[in-house]
């Protein structure tokens, strides 16, 4: 069964913050070398998902089921936020981060589209005319 918007919020933000928390705890380990700076940066990309998450689900609640998070604000608030709780942790973990957010945001967006159809866009067909002499 499906959690409503309401309570996949919550979830999402409990999430959110978990993951920020245990970044921050596990600072200096996730620092130390090269494999764990990369696995730091997965970690953010995991923020950066479920804040996207959170925030779609907030919206939806408060202006309807057929409201869609856009590129601009909420995915580059949610990237923007997430790359900071990275840049806490390490400055490659920011780099790293953002490959792997990228990556799952074109997941998300596949997902998306493959479970709820294509967006419906306004579409112009323009006609070439001859012009008569």
């Amino acid at each position: 069964m499906a959690a409503s918007n309401a309570s996949s919020f919550l979830f999402s933000l409990l999430i959110a913050l978990l993951l920020f928390a245990s970044m921050q705890l596990f600072r200096t380990q996730l620092s130390s070398s090269q494999p764990l700076t990369i696995a730091g940066g997965f970690m953010g990309s995991l923020v950066f998902v479920s804040l996207l998450t959170a925030v779609s689900n907030f919206e939806m609640n408060l202006f309807g089921q057929n409201f869609q998070a856009r590129v601009f604000p909420e995915v580059v608030t949610c990237l923007f936020i997430s790359m900071i709780c990275c840049a806490f942790v390490h400055r490659v973990c920011v780099t790293t981060g953002m490959i792997f957010s990228l990556i799952a945001l074109y997941y998300l967006n596949r997902i998306s589209t493959t479970i709820h159809g294509t967006t419906t866009g306004s579409t112009t067909n323009y006609v070439t005319q001859k012009k008569q002499k």
